[in-house]
């Protein structure tokens, strides 16, 4: 573009002499006037290479680029008006560089905008006949980038034919030659004026009730949903039509449009050495990708499970080979592993989603429920404080909040040793409790979807059950929210909106199957509730900081109680242990010695 741009420069200052001079003057003083152009561009010459926009530094016809042409534009007027001011030699009119500036700079801009316009349009490609007729949600960003990726993407399966936004300043706006064609309450009318086979929802932050009213909406016209990724899934990536992907049960069980402070996320990640236990799991792995986009200065992935391990290391590097140490093969169970592990990579934040989380499993074993939630947590806790972790956030559920199951009791205990070691430790201590995740191994729509593809029936435990729900991404996104505002000794607990009939959302699942399958109830399992709480009856709803996080204080369990479950302990005696540990006092070792661990040296 530096061509160009000289050349603009030296056609506005001909022109504007030219109009200035032509009609009454017929000696114009061109050497002068081809002059001051030179100095114009000798600026302009220095100011781009200086700041290295003709060298790459900005995109072309971005807003950096334009933000320096006008800048150079100020620039090369006032020279030009010193060097005709106080120059020796003929003058000319103070009108023309000021009007040749403003000349140059236009032509500069517009061509830029040209240029622009011409490489988008050269990209794009006819859609192909197969093409589905599609109309999206949202005249946005997100709307823009997308109906620009399907026009130049070859074999695009979708062909823009009209947007939708509720803000009346889009009603008469086109992209790429889209018009918006209504608000979303006309979404059924459109469908059908345009013959639209897709509605593609192009709102990142769009909720699930907005989603379910789409959803409904589209049906009835005969048309099929699909949907961008939410905010938390995207980051900050540009959509693109790769990422379109059918609506689920999730999007409208779980999305929720979530605020979160970036730069409280990044003090407490970029630049530092980040440590996830259970990073095989759901929230582990999804955890790890979040993590990852923080740019720590190592993200340490630990597991029991080598399949898992594999597979979130292929997720976040595009490759699965296990020979790089971001992978620790490794059991929480295993203290003298974990403390090994520790001294040697010395993580500055740790978070611990490593757990048994499977209800009616723990009912059965609850010894292992025990030592994994239980002295699997007391074991990274110990292992954390040795080496001097910054933060330790610590991955609890809404079954802690009055707990009634092994799962909940155990991971009450775990909440409470962690707030212990916060009274014992440098650095912050903390719990995040929320309760189920959508998508996640095991879950109640994992399930329901395998039982429907095998033709039925799907159980489900009670008529009126109700249960929480969220997406893992969401979910995740809170969790580091909630990791960087709370404060040592707390328990940090995400709101996930409203409970849902979950014989509610087992119809609504048969309804979109398209499939006679029928329901059996199966009755609630020993330590399940019917109703789920996330905050216990004794605790507050205090929101500080963030409007979807509510902080409660933890009574730490600290010296003077012996976490220790005998072997060949019965299901009632190691349920009373759990729940002794749960309510007794802060008073008076763990199944470490505590006054011998304080006396220590650190590593």
């Amino acid at each position: 573009m530096l061509g160009f741009d000289i050349v603009a420069i030296f056609a506005a200052y001909g022109l504007m002499a030219w109009l200035r001079y032509e009609s009454a003057r017929p000696d114009v003083p061109w050497a002068w006037v081809l002059g001051l152009a030179a100095v114009v561009a000798g600026v302009y010459l220095l100011l781009g290479f200086a700041f290295k926009t003709y060298l790459g530094r900005v995109a072309v016809a971005t807003v950096e680029e334009t933000l320096f042409i006008g800048f150079g534009a100020f620039l090369g007027v006032v020279c030009a008006q010193l060097v005709n001011t106080f120059g020796h030699g003929a003058s000319v009119a103070r009108s023309v560089p000021l009007a040749a500036g403003c000349l140059s700079l236009a032509l500069m801009l517009t061509g830029r905008a040209l240029w622009r316009r011409l490489a988008e349009r050269i990209g794009y490609v006819e859609p192909s006949a197969d093409s589905k007729r599609a109309v999206i949600v949202g005249a946005g960003e997100t709307a823009e980038a997308l109906v620009r990726s399907i026009w130049s993407t070859p074999g695009s399966p979708f062909v823009p034919v009209a947007l939708l936004d509720d803000d009346r300043w889009k009603r008469h706006r086109r992209i790429e030659g889209v018009p918006v064609a209504g608000r979303v309450m006309d979404l059924e009318s459109v469908v059908r004026r345009e013959r639209a086979e897709v509605v593609i929802v192009a709102i990142h932050n769009a909720s699930n009730d907005f989603l379910a009213r789409i959803d409904e909406a589209a049906e009835a016209a005969g048309a099929e949903v699909k949907v961008v990724p939410s905010v938390a899934e995207m980051f900050d990536e540009e959509v693109t039509i790769r990422d379109v992907r059918d609506i689920n049960m999730a999007d409208i069980l779980g999305r929720k449009p979530i605020e979160t402070d970036v730069a409280e996320i990044a003090h407490i990640i970029k630049g530092k050495r980040v440590l996830v236990t259970g990073a095989g799991g759901s929230i582990g792995s999804e955890l790890c990708r979040q993590i990852a986009r923080w740019e720590p200065a190592e993200l340490m992935m630990l597991d029991r499970d080598e399949s898992a391990l594999h597979g979130v290391q292929l997720t976040l590097s595009g490759h699965g080979l296990l020979h790089t140490d971001e992978v620790i093969l490794s059991d929480i169970r295993d203290s003298a592993a974990l403390n090994r592990i520790f001294d040697e990579r010395r993580p500055e934040v740790v978070f611990h989603a490593a757990a048994l989380k499977h209800l009616p499993m723990l009912e059965q074993y609850p010894l292992e429920g025990f030592k994994t939630n239980v002295l699997g947590t007391l074991n990274v806790l110990e292992a954390a404080r040795r080496v001097g972790v910054e933060r330790f956030v610590n991955i609890s559920t809404d079954k802690a909040a009055d707990p009634t199951s092994i799962l909940g009791l155990s991971k009450r205990v775990a909440e409470r040793i962690t707030a212990g070691y916060a009274r014992r430790s440098d650095g912050i201590y903390l719990s995040v409790r929320f309760g189920n995740v959508l998508g996640s191994r095991g879950s109640v729509l994992t399930a329901w979807t395998a039982q429907i593809a095998a033709g039925g029936p799907l159980t489900v435990t009670d008529k009126d059950v109700t249960r929480y729900f969220m997406t893992i991404a969401e979910a995740c996104q809170l969790v580091l929210q909630a990791g960087a505002i709370g404060s040592a000794g707390e328990a940090l607990i995400l709101d996930m909106g409203e409970p849902v009939r979950l014989d509610d959302v087992a119809r609504a699942l048969i309804a979109k199957s398209g499939k006679p399958i029928d329901i059996i109830y199966t009755g609630l399992r020993e330590g399940e509730k019917m109703d789920e709480i996330l905050i216990a009856h004794d605790e507050g709803d205090n929101r500080p900081h963030h409007h979807l996080i509510t902080h409660v204080a933890v009574p730490p369990l600290v010296d003077g109680v012996v976490l220790e479950v005998p072997e060949r302990a019965s299901f009632g005696e190691a349920r009373d242990l759990l729940a002794l540990w749960c309510t007794t006092g802060d008073t008076a070792t763990l199944a470490i010695d505590m006054a011998a661990v304080d006396a220590a040296p650190r590593a």
